[in-house]
């Protein structure tokens, strides 16, 4: 009988270590089809600017196949709500930022998602300034001429990339602030804006950096002002609003990847090793900057934890601004 039981319990183990290598297996071999990047606004963006870079790069130094969605709409809360109801495997990550990730859902009622609690952090990817970019023929050139504007009869027409972002909520700051008249003009993300900015339909585009500096380089737009204290090194004589009109304006945007809350652990940690090499990389590094954009990188957990902080942060500067959508 002791022997039969010693042939049973050895069975067991056996067919329990059998059973467990098709999970080792499969843990093993991620990914084994394609990684979808969303993208919360259309082309031409600064969030689809550092989404593509990355997404490109990251392909390039694993051989994976990785493939950069754009999924505009409700000012960047579409494409985040549709990820944190993805399956939560790695496959679906999305490329979350400042405006839909700590503003929308203090900003909107009808949110299914929380931020905190509905993804899993995989690495913060970049943080960069808002910029404020005109026409070279609308004659607004510096802070002051926002301010200018602002004080005439139409008041100063301030087209964002939506409802509820980041630069919607700079304007509602720098209204108080410089006491002006300030038309909100949302669009569907930084493309469209700009090309009316570029027309004449709107006074200013403000949004990142990244969407406004090739505009700028090539002389297509004028850079106005940062929203940042500080400067941008690519942009040194582009002064901040902090230091002209608006004293105390501080605000940038970071942009960071997130995955569908309950993604394993061992899944998240490749991802972001093989992301922290992607944002190493010294031609990564360059093109960034060039847009006038800082590159991230650091450990999922640290970027958890800068996401609750900036997360609570944020809904206090919220209240206080009175800003409600919906």
């Amino acid at each position: 009988m002791k022997v039969m039981n010693r042939l049973i319990k050895s069975a067991l183990v056996v067919a329990l270590s059998l059973s467990a290598l098709p999970l080792v297996a499969s843990a093993q071999k991620f990914p084994d089809k394609p990684i979808k990047i969303l993208v919360p606004f259309p082309p031409g963006g600064g969030t689809d600017f550092v989404s593509r870079i990355v997404g490109a790069k990251l392909g390039e130094l694993t051989g994976w196949q990785v493939v950069v969605e754009n999924k505009p709409g409700a000012g960047g809360n579409l494409a985040i709500e549709f990820a944190s109801k993805a399956p939560a495997d790695g496959y679906t990550l999305v490329m979350g930022q400042t405006d839909n990730m700590m503003l929308g859902p203090w900003l909107f009622n009808n949110l299914t998602y929380d931020s905190v609690k509905s993804f899993a952090p995989v690495i913060q990817v970049s943080v960069t300034p808002a910029g404020i970019g005109s026409s070279p023929t609308s004659g607004i050139k510096t802070p002051q001429d926002l301010v200018t504007k602002g004080k005439t009869k139409e008041g100063l027409r301030w087209g964002t990339a939506g409802l509820g972002t980041l630069g919607h909520i700079i304007g509602e700051d720098f209204k108080k602030r410089a006491d002006i008249n300030l038309l909100q003009v949302p669009y569907k993300g930084a493309g469209p804006a700009i090309v009316d900015v570029m027309g004449g339909q709107v006074d200013v585009y403000i949004g990142t950096l990244a969407s406004l500096a090739p505009h700028a380089k090539s002389g297509k737009l004028v850079a106005v002002a940062v929203s940042s204290a500080k400067r941008s090194s690519e942009f040194p004589d582009v002064k901040t609003l902090d230091e002209t009109v608006a004293k105390g304006m501080d605000f940038s945007i970071w942009t960071g990847l997130f995955a569908p809350a309950g993604t394993p652990p061992a899944t998240i940690e490749i991802l972001n090793k093989e992301l922290n090499r992607v944002l190493a990389s010294p031609d990564v590094i360059a093109r960034m900057k060039a847009g006038g954009v800082d590159p991230g990188g650091g450990t999922a957990a640290a970027f958890g934890a800068f996401v609750a902080k900036d997360y609570a942060n944020w809904g206090r500067i919220i209240k206080e601004s009175g800003v409600k959508i919906n």
